[in-house]
């Protein structure tokens, strides 16, 4: 298994939910008008003793999730 099948990505209304289960990893996506790309907010600021990633590593694995999942639902704006 690799660390992106590990994280659950959930769309509700124009948000992209990252987390990363069994874990307080977490970072909510959300789309602006006024923004050429997503916005975050709702983000885990350290690290979880009980797994091996990092929070960084996490991060930048949701980043990239959440900017898939934009793409594939047609919202064509996101960089």
């Amino acid at each position: 298994m690799t660390a992106n099948s590990e994280l659950s990505v959930q769309v509700v209304d124009d948000e992209i939910i990252v987390t990363l289960p069994g874990s307080h990893y977490s970072v909510t996506y959300y789309k602006s008008a006024k923004s050429p790309q997503l916005l975050a907010r709702f983000i885990s600021d350290r690290d979880d003793p009980r797994v091996a990633m990092k929070l960084s590593e996490f991060l930048a694995l949701a980043w990239r999730l959440a900017n898939d999942k934009a793409r594939e639902l047609g919202w064509g704006w996101v960089v």
